[in-house]
């Protein structure tokens, strides 16, 4: 997958003229780049790319000298109008591996539900992942019909996930278990398991990329 990208000079509160046209700022960083790219790119063409990629599906970066391979690392999003702010895309190798918080999404149905039993809990929706970029899953799918009694319990080593990815989480780290609906709700909140919901939280918050600390290092220079 590619994404047509230009060269941006446009910085801080001026960005806002390139929104008004409908065009999305961005930068490029990573110990993949000599420094930080100032980039922009059309709303709609970067859209519909996200959608398919994700935060977890290398994409080629073009424009002029430039071709790089990169993770779409951040979104921005305003947090009133939900209008798409600011991109920021990690470069990588595809011969170096890159840590991933991959979106988990729950399929078929627990018959403890269908039967009003119990509801599923999802205590966690992400799963920390390592691979090589081109080999990161695009998301994790949990089979919730293995759910039979109230007492069962999906653990992280339960998980299935292609041999070229591993999971990086501890392996008895609890990801879906059964509340009863007599059962307080405080303590252990319940993520929402609706596959829109993975997509929104992808475009709303960062995935967990172990170069986070370069970006910090890119942003001084």
């Amino acid at each position: 997958m590619k994404l047509d990208v230009k060269s941006r000079t446009l910085t801080g509160k001026k960005v806002s003229q390139l929104r008004k046209q409908n065009i999305i700022p961005g930068v490029i960083y990573g110990k993949h780049t000599d420094k930080a790219i100032l980039v922009s790119c059309d709303k709609n063409s970067f859209l519909k790319l996200f959608k398919r990629a994700g935060h977890s599906t290398p994409i080629t970066i073009q424009w002029d000298w430039l071709d790089q391979l990169a993770l779409i690392h951040e979104i921005q999003v305003d947090p009133v109008t939900d209008m798409l702010n600011h991109i920021d895309f990690l470069a990588v190798s595809r011969d170096e591996k890159v840590t991933a918080d991959i979106p988990v999404i729950l399929v078929w149905e627990s018959s403890i539900e269908k039967l009003w039993e119990g509801k599923i809990q999802l205590l966690k929706d992400t799963i920390e992942v390592e691979a090589y970029p081109q080999d990161l899953p695009r998301e994790i799918k949990i089979d919730i019909s293995k759910i039979q009694k109230m007492s069962d319990v999906i653990f992280v080593k339960d998980l299935d996930i292609w041999s070229k990815a591993e999971i990086v989480e501890d392996q008895e780290q609890a990801i879906i278990t059964v509340m009863s609906f007599t059962e307080e709700v405080e303590e252990t909140p319940v993520v929402e398991t609706t596959e829109w919901a993975a997509w929104t939280a992808w475009a709303a918050a960062p995935a967990a990329w172990a170069a986070t600390a370069d970006k910090k290092e890119w942003e001084k220079k």
